[in-house]
């Protein structure tokens, strides 16, 4: 973990920030990215600041410290790094405390960003609790998996939650909480996917962003890969990874074994960003990645190894609500990339899937309908609002009420 600030700095603007936002890994940095541009071009005098990632300051925000390079997924991870977790709370609410933004937007993140808006409430910060700051939650907690008791505590501490997927809306049906589908970013025609399918392309690569998970699956690929290259030995590979520290450990282990690691270049994710990655197929881990290479109709697999015991307690919590771990799968409850979890995550599994990506044109076409019939779903209905338009709109009406 890195070594944390005695005090994160204060706005860069005089007065208070308009809008904090707040996300912890690197799909909720995008996803606020995209959020911020809109809300600064609509209105450029806004002041934003972030606890997030590079792709937040990029778009305007004033970046108050990373929050995408130590993300830890998982009961086992985060426990071993509670101390660290404590003081990057204790530090951010300090902030919260002191500079009192007039919003704050948590994105993703519920771990820490519902704890946060419990203690806005406590101190009488938040709207919730007396105060004068509005909460908004942009992505909603996988409640329809596991821990669906979360919307009673949400409806208690936020004012307004902006959710992805149409089928949240009825998750929160018995509460008061004042719920939006504002839509898939994603999925919006003018949105540039970072990835793009084409036929001659590499095969993309993908363990993941958080260290230690990548540890785990990489390894899988590498032998996926030296196993699939056998039968197609002119193929190459790309793998995407976020920088350090998960370079160094890619680097590691395909140093450790350069023939599995023969045909694969290592490419960061930010250099593909506006340029996208052309990709013939795909392995990856699960996460936002495998919901942007299905709206980008690239074939392949999911495979996810997680620590045993994280994995037993997951799967305990999880029961029979949902059948899959991939969003495309879920959205569509069907396979639209197989799943390949624990003991099933195998290289030879995963080779057998990937040439079949290259030998059954069939494969190719099913995957072009699910990325349709995803990309009508995912899209905001006319009228609609976007995330930017949400956020706009009820601060506006927040601000005239007071």
């Amino acid at each position: 973990m890195p070594e944390l600030p005695a005090a994160f700095p204060p706005p860069e603007k005089d007065g208070r920030p308009d809008i904090l936002f707040i996300a912890g890994e690197h799909s909720g940095d995008e996803l606020s990215a995209g959020v911020i541009s809109k809300l600064l071009a609509k209105n450029p005098e806004l002041k934003i600041a972030a606890f997030g990632g590079n792709d937040m300051r990029d778009a305007g925000a004033q970046l108050l410290f990373n929050m995408t390079t130590f993300s830890a997924v998982g009961l086992i991870e985060v426990v071993s790094n509670i101390s660290f977790y404590k003081k990057l709370f204790s530090r951010i609410l300090s902030w919260i405390r002191e500079h009192r933004p007039r919003a704050i937007c948590f994105t993703d993140f519920p771990g820490m960003n519902l704890r946060l808006a419990k203690a806005l409430k406590k101190e009488g910060i938040s709207c919730k609790g007396g105060g004068d700051v509005f909460l908004f939650h942009y992505v909603s907690p996988q409640i329809w998996a596991w821990k669906s008791h979360r919307r009673f505590e949400m409806e208690k501490v936020l004012d307004s939650l902006g959710v992805l997927f149409p089928f949240e809306l009825k998750c929160y049906e018995d509460t008061k909480l004042d719920v939006h589908f504002v839509g898939d970013p994603f999925a919006e025609p003018e949105h540039v996917l970072p990835v793009k399918y084409d036929a001659d392309a590499p095969v993309l690569l993908l363990p993941g962003s958080r260290p230690k998970p990548v540890a785990r699956i990489f390894p899988i690929l590498l032998g996926a890969w030296k196993k699939f290259r056998a039968t197609h030995p002119t193929q190459r590979a790309i793998v995407l990874h976020p920088g350090e520290p998960v370079l160094g450990i890619l680097k590691n282990l395909m140093s450790a074994d350069p023939e599995a690691a023969a045909g694969i270049e290592l490419v960061p994710v930010d250099s593909v960003a506006e340029t996208q990655q052309p990709a013939s197929a795909v392995l990856m881990s699960s996460g936002t990645m495998s919901r942007t290479c299905s709206l980008a109709g690239i074939p392949g697999a999911i495979l996810y190894s997680a620590n045993p015991l994280t994995w037993a307690i997951g799967r305990r919590l999880v029961g029979d609500k949902v059948r899959y771990l991939g969003m495309a799968n879920i959205l569509l409850d069907r396979d639209v990339y197989p799943e390949f979890l624990q003991k099933d995550a195998t290289p030879e599994n995963l080779a057998a899937r990937l040439s079949a990506c290259f030998d059954d044109p069939k494969i190719l076409e099913t995957m072009m309908r699910d990325r349709d019939e995803l990309l009508a779903l995912l899209r905001p209905r006319a009228g609609t609002p976007d995330a930017a338009e949400w956020i706009l709109s009820k601060l506006k009406v927040w601000q005239s009420g007071r």
